[in-house]
């Protein structure tokens, strides 16, 4: 958990910095962020390669886990299906939209305010923000009371690159790589099921 909210006030703190203009270099137009995560995927792999037992692991897990992804989506939007009921100024359709980022808030919203306009761009995301940081901070208590898979499944695009170092440690290490795998489907998955939803 300590490790969580270590990763959210960085989140927090780079916030503050962006909207107070603390840092000179407007880092949105660089491609600092990308090798950021191109190091944070070389890390990882290191950590999988100095560990023999991953891919032995990997061997023995339940070939069912590459429907993995397909639940996840499956899920996720049946959920949002059922909260579109209990929203009177929203379609399934809206609902379902803003659900399709499954956490990749960068893409998403933009498809959304393109095709649905900023108010619901906004919306989604904040909703896909809060779904990664649900991911971030709530890893310990999923695995705990629902296994070590709903990190996860709750991660969605996410699992491949920011909650992967977060599901390694509190799921293990032989679900790096099917956290990967899911966080890459479900990750190609997001502009098809956005455009989708957003032209019904």
């Amino acid at each position: 958990m300590k490790g969580s909210l270590i990763i959210v006030s960085f989140f927090v703190l780079g916030t503050l910095c962006g909207v107070f203009h603390l840092i000179p270099i407007d880092l949105s137009e660089s491609k600092i962020s990308y090798y950021a995560l191109c190091g944070l995927m070389f890390c990882v792999g290191i950590s999988v390669g100095n560990d023999p037992n991953t891919l032995k692991s990997f061997r023995s897990l339940n070939p069912r886990l590459i429907f993995l992804p397909a639940v996840t989506i499956l899920g996720t939007l049946a959920g949002c299906a059922v909260v579109s009921l209990f929203l009177n100024h929203r379609t399934a359709t809206d609902c379902m939209a803003v659900g399709s980022g499954f956490g990749y808030y960068s893409l998403s919203s933009i498809f959304i305010t393109e095709y649905k306009g900023a108010e619901l761009g906004t919306i989604a995301l904040l909703s896909n923000i809060m779904r990664e940081i649900l991911a971030l901070l709530g890893a310990p208590l999923l695995v705990k009371y629902f296994g070590k898979l709903a990190p996860i499944s709750v991660g969605g695009a996410t699992t491949m690159d920011t909650t992967l170092p977060i599901i390694t440690r509190y799921s293990g290490q032989q679900f790096v790589v099917v956290s990967i795998f899911h966080g890459f489907v479900v990750d190609f998955s997001v502009p098809f099921l956005v455009t989708l939803f957003c032209s019904i």
